[in-house]
């Protein structure tokens, strides 16, 4: 399962067997938070040479079933397919497109724009929640929450009710991509 690192127990806690994986790294940095636009299929291998570098990066991937000739198999899909997270110095990014696999830093013209903190943290939160995490469309409009208790405390996006259960939607603005999780109602507080 490349792409995590075993040297970081704290953040993958409660990952293993629950069909996510997220490299992650307990360095703080001064840098900000950037999404890296890599060819296809290369997220693992974007994520395991910009850790080795030295750069926290994590490309968080759900794990879902797909019908193959002669079986259903269980296969690792990205959450962002297309999309690597890393945490560096906009002014110092050269190390970070030199990296195989990688097309570009995402914004607008050839200037970085770093994802905002609360959507990076709240996607941190929900893929280390063990939780069952799956796609979903950008939502732009709807009510925001945050999550006052439980395994996603402090989680921010937009709560919806499909099919009987409450989710909570977390929005990457700038790659206009979405990811949903499941939620308790009785931990949610609106924003306002």
């Amino acid at each position: 399962m490349g792409g995590w690192n075993e040297t970081c127990l704290v953040d993958n806690v409660g990952l293993v067997g629950t069909g996510l994986h997220f490299g992650c790294d307990s360095e703080v940095r001064t840098g900000r938070w950037y999404a890296l636009y890599v060819r296809s299929r290369h997220e693992k291998v974007v994520e395991t040479g910009l850790r080795g570098k030295g750069y926290p990066a994590f490309s968080p991937f759900y794990r879902t079933k797909r019908k193959r000739v002669d079986r259903i198999a269980e296969v690792d899909v990205p959450l962002f397919p297309g999309y690597v997270f890393c945490n560096f110095d906009s002014g110092k990014r050269l190390p970070i497109l030199t990296t195989p696999g990688i097309v570009g830093v995402v914004g607008p013209g050839n200037r970085p724009e770093p994802i905002e903190d609360h959507e990076i943290a709240s996607i941190r939160t929900i893929a280390l929640s063990g939780r069952p995490v799956q796609p979903w469309p950008f939502l732009r409009a709807g009510q925001r929450i945050r999550l006052q208790a439980g395994p996603l405390v402090g989680a921010e996006g937009i709560f919806l009710c499909v099919k009987n259960e409450y989710h909570l939607v977390v929005s990457i603005t700038l790659l206009q991509r979405a990811v949903s999780v499941v939620i308790e109602r009785e931990h949610v507080a609106p924003l306002f």
